[in-house]
C-alpha cells in the first residue's frame, strides 16, 4: 500500500462508501477538537471498514438496540470511541444524538472518553483497557453458541465482531482469548485488526515484532489479509470469514489518522485539534460542511442502514411468539436476570440439612454442594475454571463439557488462563441469557483483577469463585498464599465479596450472588475444613446483611468478636473461654462488609454496640477492618486485630494458624489485654 493513498482516487472509485465513512472521520475531528482531547487516529483509519461491517453484514435494529439476536460490535480498541459514538449517531440509534456527539467526553454526556457499557444502547462492553473486548468477544460468541443449542437456530442465530488494534494483541490477556477461542472453534467470532503499525510511542516494530497473521493462524484462526481502505476487499473478507468453520481475524491494513498531517505518525494517534490541519483534512477528504454537519443525503443513507434490520428483526418476533408460552417466559427470564421462585426453596432446603446434619467440610466442598442443587434449575449458569476443577469444586455432573462437538455443556476448561477466563465470563453475562462464574484460587485473582473491576464497573453479576482464600492451604506457601487479596477486592467499589464460615453461609452467598443483577461477587472459599456454626435453622438470609449475631453473650457483652470465613470457629471457641472467666462475650460472623456497610445506623449498632471491646479475627492483612473496629464508635474505642502481618509460609495448615498467631487462644490474650 502507498505512503500516502490517493484520497481523490478512492473517494471516484465510490463515492456512495466515501461519503459515509467520511461522515465518521468529520465527526471524530470535530468532537475531539471541540473537547480539546481524544483519539482521533484509530477512527479515521479504520472509517471504511466499519462502514462496510454495518452497511453490508452487521445484523442490527437501531430501533430496538438490544434485540437479543442482533450481532454484537465491539470496539476493543475502546481509545477510538469516537468510531462507535459516529456509527450509533449516522445509524439512528435514539439515545445518541447530535448534542451527545457535539459534548464528547464532557461531564453528563453518555460519549465518555472510553466506550462505557450502560451508558447508551449499542455500547455492548465497556472497553479502553487494551486487550478487554476481544476477551469478552471470546465469552459473547460462547453465549451465543451455548444458546442456539438450547433454543435453536431461529431464535439465537448472530455473530460477533470486534476491531481490534496493535494494543489490544500487544496485551497478553489476547493471547489467551485467541488461544480459546481457537480451541473452541468459535466460528461466528470475527476480529477486525486495524493494522496500522502505530502505538503511542512511535512504529510498533520499536517494541513488537511479532507476526500477527502466523500466530493467530497457529492459535487455531482463519485469517485473511487485506487493503482496510478497499471496500471491496473488505466486504469480500466479511464474506468469507461468515462461511468459516471457526473464528477469523481480518488483518485490515490502514493508515492512522488517514488524509491527515498526522497521517502514519504517533501523533496520528491521539488528538487531532490544530484547526489549519483539521481544514486541510476535510478539504482533501472534499467534505464542505460546517462543524457537526453531515450532509442530508449522507445521513438519509446511514439512517437506511439502521432501519435494514427492522424487517429481520420483526420476522424474529413472530418466531418467539410462535413458542410455547413456558418457552416465551423461560426466555423472557434469563435475560432479564431474574431467578426462578424454586430457587429460594432450593437453598433453603440445603440451608436446613446442613444445620441439621453440621457436616465439617471446606466451603470449596459446601459451594460444590450449593451447585449440585442449583445447577438443575438454572439452566442458564455456566461454570468453569482455569485448570482447577478439582480444587475449585465448581463443576457438577449434569453440565457437560463446551466443545466443538457439544455446544450444549455448561462446563469451560479455560486452561491455566485466569485473565481470559474472567474477561470471558463478562462477556457472556453481557451477551445475556447466561449466568457465568469461574473459579481460581484467591491469590490469582491477581491475575484476573482488570475483569473483575470492569465487571464491578459495568454493574454485571459475574460470579468469581475463589477458593484456597487463606495460610490455611498449606503447604503450597506463600506464593500460593491471599494474605492482601481480600482487601483488594474489598476496595473495587461495586463488588460483594463473601468470606462465608460453613455451608449455610456459602449456600447463603450463591443466592445472594445469582439474585444479584448489577454486582460482581467473589466467593473467597476455604481449602481447609471448617466446621458448621449455623446449627440452628432459620429461612433467613442471614448473611444478606453482610453480618449478625452467630452467638449472643451471656450477659451484657463485654467483648465482641468479629470474624469471618475460616475464623468464626475460632472466635466460637475463644468466645467459650471467654465466657468461663466471666467475660461476657459476643461473636459477630461478618460474611460481607460491603452488604454490612448498606445496613441502615441502626442495624449496624445493634450488631456492633458501643462499649464492648472488639477483636477482628482473619487470616489476612488489617486493611479495611479499620471501620469495623474503631470507625462506628471513634477513633479511642480499644479494639485489636488478629491476623496477617506479612506474607505465609510453607506448612501444614494448622502450624501456620498457630505459628502466626491466630487461635483462640491468642484472641482471648487480646481481649484480656483491651480489657486491661
Amino acid at each position: 500500500m502507498d505512503t500516502k493513498p490517493d484520497l481523490k482516487a478512492l473517494a471516484a472509485a465510490n463515492p456512495d462508501h466515501w461519503a459515509k465513512a467520511t461522515a465518521i472521520r468529520a465527526l471524530t475531528l470535530d468532537a475531539v477538537h471541540a473537547a480539546n482531547s481524544g483519539h482521533s487516529g484509530m477512527p479515521m483509519g479504520m472509517a471504511d471498514v466499519a462502514t462496510v461491517l454495518f452497511e453490508k453484514h452487521l445484523k442490527f435494529d437501531a430501533a430496538a438496540p438490544n434485540w437479543p439476536d442482533r450481532d454484537r460490535f465491539i470496539l476493543s480498541a475502546g481509545h477510538g470511541s469516537m468510531l462507535l459514538y459516529a456509527l450509533l449517531y449516522l445509524t439512528g440509534y435514539p439515545e445518541m444524538t447530535l448534542e451527545q456527539i457535539k459534548n464528547f467526553r464532557q461531564w453528563g454526556a453518555i460519549t465518555a472518553g472510553h466506550p462505557e457499557y450502560g451508558h447508551a444502547p449499542g455500547i455492548e462492553t465497556t472497553t479502553g483497557p487494551l486487550g478487554q473486548g476481544i476477551a469478552n468477544s471470546v465469552g459473547f460468541a460462547i453465549a451465543e453458541e451455548i444458546q442456539r443449542a438450547r433454543f435453536g437456530k431461529p431464535l439465537v442465530n448472530h455473530r460477533t465482531y470486534v476491531i481490534a488494534g496493535d494494543g489490544c494483541l500487544m496485551e497478553g490477556v489476547s493471547q489467551e482469548a485467541i488461544a480459546l477461542a481457537g480451541r473452541l472453534r468459535l466460528s461466528r467470532l470475527i476480529v477486525l485488526w486495524d493494522n496500522n503499525n502505530i502505538t503511542i510511542d512511535g512504529p510498533v516494530d520499536i517494541s513488537d515484532a511479532t507476526d500477527q497473521v502466523a500466530r493467530f493462524t497457529a492459535s487455531g484462526w482463519n485469517v485473511i489479509s487485506i487493503d482496510g481502505h478497499d471496500p471491496q476487499q473488505i466486504d469480500e473478507a466479511l464474506t468469507a470469514a461468515r462461511g468459516a468453520d471457526r473464528p477469523t481475524m481480518i488483518a485490515c491494513k490502514t493508515h492512522i489518522a488517514l488524509g491527515h498531517a498526522a497521517q502514519d505518525t504517533s501523533k496520528g494517534h491521539g488528538a487531532l485539534t490544530d484547526a489549519d490541519q483539521m481544514a486541510k483534512a476535510k478539504a482533501a477528504y472534499g467534505w464542505t460542511t460546517g462543524p457537526f454537519e453531515v450532509p442530508a443525503e449522507t445521513k438519509a443513507a446511514w439512517e437506511s442502514i439502521g432501519k435494514r434490520g427492522a424487517a429481520a428483526h420483526a420476522r424474529w418476533k413472530e418466531r418467539l411468539a410462535a413458542l410455547s408460552e413456558r418457552r416465551q417466559a423461560e426466555f423472557a427470564r434469563i435475560y432479564a436476570r431474574e431467578m426462578p421462585a424454586k430457587l429460594a426453596a432450593t437453598i433453603n432446603a440445603l440451608k436446613k440439612q446442613a444445620s441439621e446434619s453440621a457436616p465439617k467440610v471446606a466451603t470449596r466442598t459446601s459451594s460444590e454442594r450449593v451447585l449440585e442443587v442449583v445447577n438443575p434449575i438454572l439452566p442458564e449458569t455456566v461454570g468453569g475454571s482455569a485448570d482447577l476443577t478439582g480444587s475449585n469444586n465448581t463443576k457438577t455432573g449434569d453440565l457437560g463439557i463446551f466443545l466443538p462437538d457439544n455446544r450444549k455443556g455448561r462446563y469451560i476448561h479455560y486452561g491455566i488462563r485466569e485473565h481470559g477466563m474472567a474477561a470471558a465470563m463478562n462477556g457472556m453475562v453481557l451477551h445475556g441469557g447466561v449466568r457465568a462464574y469461574g473459579g481460581t484460587f484467591m491469590c490469582f485473582t491477581d491475575y484476573a483483577r482488570p475483569a473483575m473491576r470492569l465487571a464491578a464497573l459495568m454493574k454485571i453479576p459475574t460470579v468469581f469463585v475463589m477458593t484456597h482464600d487463606s495460610i490455611g492451604l498449606g503447604e503450597d506457601g506463600p506464593t500460593h498464599q491471599p494474605v492482601e487479596h481480600l482487601a483488594i477486592s474489598r476496595a473495587t467499589p461495586n463488588t460483594w465479596v463473601f468470606r462465608p464460615a460453613d455451608t449455610v453461609e456459602t449456600a447463603e452467598a450463591w443466592e445472594l450472588a445469582l439474585n444479584s443483577t448489577e454486582t460482581p461477587s467473589v466467593l473467597s472459599l476455604t481449602r481447609q475444613n471448617v466446621p458448621t456454626v449455623r446449627t440452628k435453622h432459620k429461612r433467613e438470609n442471614l448473611s444478606a446483611k453482610g453480618a449478625y449475631v452467630l452467638s449472643p453473650s451471656e450477659g451484657k457483652a463485654r467483648a465482641v468478636l468479629i470474624a469471618t470465613g475460616s475464623e468464626v470457629s475460632i472466635a466460637l471457641e475463644a468466645q467459650k473461654t471467654l465466657q468461663a472467666e466471666g467475660i461476657p462475650t459476643r461473636v459477630v460472623s461478618m460474611p460481607c462488609m460491603e452488604l454490612f456497610a448498606a445496613q441502615d445506623e441502626a442495624y449496624r449498632r445493634k450488631v456492633l454496640p458501643v462499649g464492648p471491646v472488639r477483636v477482628a479475627i482473619e487470616a489476612a492483612v488489617q486493611q479495611g477492618w479499620d471501620r469495623w473496629l474503631y470507625g462506628e464508635g471513634g477513633r479511642d474505642k480499644k479494639a485489636g486485630f488478629i491476623g496477617m502481618t506479612g506474607f505465609g509460609a510453607s506448612a501444614p495448615a494448622g502450624t501456620l494458624y498457630e505459628k502466626f498467631g491466630i487461635t483462640a487462644e491468642a484472641t482471648v490474650a487480646k481481649v484480656r489485654e483491651l480489657l486491661g
